[in-house]
């Protein structure tokens, strides 16, 4: 997939077009998936480019001056789109400036001229530009072929960002993942951390998720997946994850808490690699141990747990 950052870095508009899906898309979700999906078969079609346009950070922090915590950073969004069969995505800092250009001037500057949009495809409920004055409604109006893709509903329920971030908040992990169509994740990088858990005998990744959504804390039965390593690895990697604020070994508890990864079966230097971690099994909630003997044998079932509960899975 092609990832261009800024409408300065777009090269020639393709000879046949470029079919064009707008927005944040956190999650990629269930909804969003049916948008991508709808466009790479419109693109087929016209023999075009699958092109989606998002943004970067979350529109809600400079229009609303507070953004939801994201389901999926940048990096992750770009992954999923370009799993999903999406030929290129146009990222903007969605600014002052992106917030007071209008519909109409962001369609004709921007979407047609720029990526040679030739077809839009848009969730039921897409709106962009200045007062969100751009609804397919319009585009048709001003001679614009749009596809509209309805709404997904799971339990009753339209998928939603909110709705999964409600479910990841509140630990239902199975609830969250129906909606996803896919096993609730974070995806972070490895950074330095105290190494205590080489000194118990299980080293750990210790993951920036740069105040990514997750769930709440315990200990967890994971799967890892290594992007664009710098060494392969075999994917997925079995793994179990503490996220919390280790009790038992921090006086004064960290102001967020801290997710660390022990790979069950690789031992390798990972800092500065990017994870993908899959939220396979709660194991169990986090609790403070008498001393590091204690510690280091509950870590020990754990990590057979996680085994047991990975094999199944």
């Amino acid at each position: 997939m092609i990832t261009s950052r800024g409408t300065d870095s777009l090269s020639a508009v393709p000879e046949a077009g470029a079919v064009v899906s707008i927005g944040v898309f956190d999650g990629v979700h269930l909804g969003h998936r049916a948008i991508l999906a709808a466009n790479v078969e419109r693109a087929a079609g016209l023999c075009a480019r699958s092109t989606v346009v998002t943004f970067t950070g979350h529109p809600k922090a400079v229009l609303l001056g507070r953004a939801p915590r994201t389901l999926t950073p940048l990096d992750h969004r770009l992954e999923l789109f370009a799993r999903a069969g999406i030929a290129h995505t146009l990222v903007l800092e969605f600014d002052e400036a992106l917030r007071e250009v209008g519909a109409e001037a962001f369609v004709e500057e921007v979407l047609v001229a720029r990526l040679g949009a030739v077809a839009f495809v848009l969730g039921f409920d897409s709106k962009f530009g200045r007062d969100r004055g751009g609804t397919p409604a319009r585009l048709r109006e001003l001679g614009h072929a749009v596809e509209v893709v309805p709404k997904v509903v799971v339990d009753d329920r339209a998928v939603s960002s909110t709705a999964i971030r409600e479910a990841v908040e509140l630990g239902d992990l199975e609830g969250a993942s129906r909606m996803l169509g896919r096993r609730v994740s974070a995806f972070g990088r490895v950074v330095r951390g105290a190494e205590l858990g080489r000194e118990l005998g299980f080293p750990t990744a210790n993951l920036d998720l740069d105040h990514q959504l997750h769930p709440p804390p315990g200990v967890y039965a994971c799967f890892a997946h290594l992007p664009q390593a710098a060494e392969p690895a075999p994917n997925p990697l079995p793994a179990a994850c503490n996220i919390g604020f280790r009790p038992t070994v921090d006086e004064r508890a960290p102001s967020e808490p801290v997710v660390e990864v022990h790979l069950l079966d690789l031992e390798r230097d990972l800092y500065g690699e990017r994870i993908e971690l899959e939220f396979v099994e709660r194991l169990r909630a986090e609790r403070r141990f008498a001393d590091l003997d204690a510690l280091r044998a509950q870590i020990g079932r754990d990590v057979e747990r996680a085994r047991e509960v990975l094999e199944r899975a």
